[in-house]
């Protein structure tokens, strides 16, 4: 009988988890910038759960970056529509 996998939420509690000690060893702004990543793959859980062809932190690291590159894009615009007023 085959192993059960963990849920992709499963799956990022233990690798923030795994990151304990690293992420105590960052300053406590940074620790809260690290807590941000992880809480915003956990927005994509559902889509890390589908890319079973990657392995599951690529995936994990690929829903940080869509969140960070949303944000980015927000600001482009914000800095678009202020410099138009």
């Amino acid at each position: 009988m085959g192993r059960t996998m963990p849920s992709a939420n499963q799956y990022l509690i233990q690798e923030q988890d795994a990151f304990g000690q690293f992420r105590r060893a960052l300053r406590r702004s940074d620790q809260l910038v690290l807590d941000a990543l992880f809480a915003a793959a956990r927005k994509h859980a559902a889509a890390i759960g589908y890319a079973s062809h990657a392995l599951p932190f690529e995936a994990a690291l690929l829903a940080m970056l869509l969140e960070e590159h949303k944000e980015v894009l927000r600001l482009q615009q914000l800095v678009q529509d202020l410099s138009q007023e």
